[in-house]
């Protein structure tokens, strides 16, 4: 049955059906595993009550091999029907054509969120001193920035034309070596930036977490990248005043009563609660989210910016591996969770490959579709299994005293802990 969107609510079926793409490499060992899992998860939380019907599409290299096609209409109808969907790890094909056909998905279906929540579990290698105190959610904007894939070629005519018309028409002076020069266009939109930032901030607000962060080089590219930050600021004092404290406001009341004054306002925004929305330098923040993690939960940020903050904080709780990803639109309800690895093919088919990204994308998933005990059940398995060290191969090589699980008996371990749940 289908997923139904009203006034920003799912209506969600006892028995919905989810689209899904096993990928490519690896990944149609992860998908079986994690299937596995769900299903496991679904039957002990709502004892048949529920179930999810599973549909099969076709992406990447099992879609070329069968329809000549990297991403057939049909798979991009059914995610566009059904709503919600799930997929693995998929091959970039090589030349002309798709880029990436994780961004075509993206961006066919205008999942403008990259939500990508970064935890670490007891018992993981990091190469942290204290992984524990990483606990943030990265809301990387989707559909714009250089992602958008706005290029110019050297030596293709519309390069000359697009060099001549920055500076013979436009003016531009600081091309330092013009005749040898390919270009990037970086698009920011307010409108984008707004979506982006206001759905950070009701996240912010109905997951009772602590401050928004805005991560930009505004510094530096000031009407893009700075106009996201004074974007985000004036969404949040236009839209929820009531319930967060923005950092300009703090500098304000610094300029105009003394630092005291303001750390008072600062002590009772947190006092009642309030989301605390502020920002950072990008540079600064890859410092920050190294020395000072538990001072940042949520991230909003543009789409570069995101790539390079999403992997260097799942690094330091134990890699992408164990990272879960899904993209999101909050305006229509479309939603495809995701491995944000890649195919690893040259494991696949050896059981060494890790499946945890899938399922905890999965458990997002559930949370998404308001099954969030079933999700629960799933997250508690992965934490009994990684605290007592049974790992499978990425992990085991960096842990002492552990015990090394194939893919399938992985997962056939976390079916025993959530069959015997209580």
């Amino acid at each position: 049955m289908e997923i139904t969107y009203t006034n920003q609510q799912l209506g969600v079926p006892d028995v919905p059906t989810i689209p899904y793409i096993e990928g490519d490499g690896i990944g149609p060992e992860i998908w079986a595993a994690s299937q596995q899992v769900m299903d496991a998860a679904v039957q002990k939380a709502y004892q048949g009550t529920r179930h999810i019907e599973w549909k099969e599409v076709l992406a990447g290299e099992k879609a070329f091999s069968k329809t000549g096609s990297w991403l057939p209409d049909e798979t991009l109808a059914a995610f566009q029907t059904y709503r919600v969907g799930i997929k693995g790890p998929l091959t970039t094909p090589i030349g002309d054509g798709i880029r990436s056909l994780n961004v075509a998905l993206r961006q066919t279906l205008d999942l403008f969120v990259c939500l990508r929540p970064v935890r670490w579990f007891s018992g993981v290698p990091a190469p942290v001193k204290h992984p524990e105190k990483v606990n943030m959610v990265i809301f990387r904007e989707n559909t714009e920035d250089i992602y958008a894939g706005i290029e110019f070629e050297l030596g293709k005519a519309e390069t000359d034309k697009f060099r001549h018309f920055l500076i013979q028409e436009m003016g531009i002076t600081k091309v330092r070596f013009p005749e040898s020069t390919a270009f990037g266009v970086k698009p920011i939109s307010k409108e984008g930036s707004e979506r982006l930032i206001r759905a950070a901030i009701r996240y912010a607000i109905s997951n009772h977490l602590p401050s928004v962060t805005l991560v930009h080089k505004g510094n530096i590219m000031k009407y893009t990248e700075g106009a996201f930050k004074n974007w985000g600021y004036k969404i949040a004092e236009n839209e929820f005043s009531d319930a967060v404290f923005c950092w300009p406001t703090y500098l304000e009341i610094k300029k105009k009563n003394g630092k005291t004054a303001a750390d008072e306002a600062l002590a009772n925004a947190k006092k009642q609660e309030k989301v605390i929305v502020k920002d950072v330098i990008t540079d600064a923040f890859l410092q920050e989210s190294l020395l000072h993690p538990d001072d940042h939960s949520v991230i909003a940020t543009m789409n570069l910016n995101g790539d390079y903050i999403s992997d260097q904080l799942a690094a330091c709780v134990g890699g992408i591996g164990i990272a879960p990803g899904a993209n999101i639109n909050y305006d229509t309800g479309h939603a495809i969770f995701e491995a944000t690895h890649g195919t690893a093919p040259d494991i696949a088919g050896t059981g060494k490959a890790n499946p945890s990204s899938l399922l905890l994308s999965g458990v997002l998933m559930l949370d998404y579709l308001g099954w969030s005990e079933a999700g629960q059940l799933i997250e508690r398995a992965l934490e009994a299994l990684m605290a007592e060290g049974k790992m499978t191969a990425d992990l085991f090589s960096q842990t002492d005293h552990a015990t090394l699980l194939t893919t399938s008996t992985y997962a056939d371990e976390l079916i025993k802990q959530i069959e015997t749940a209580k």
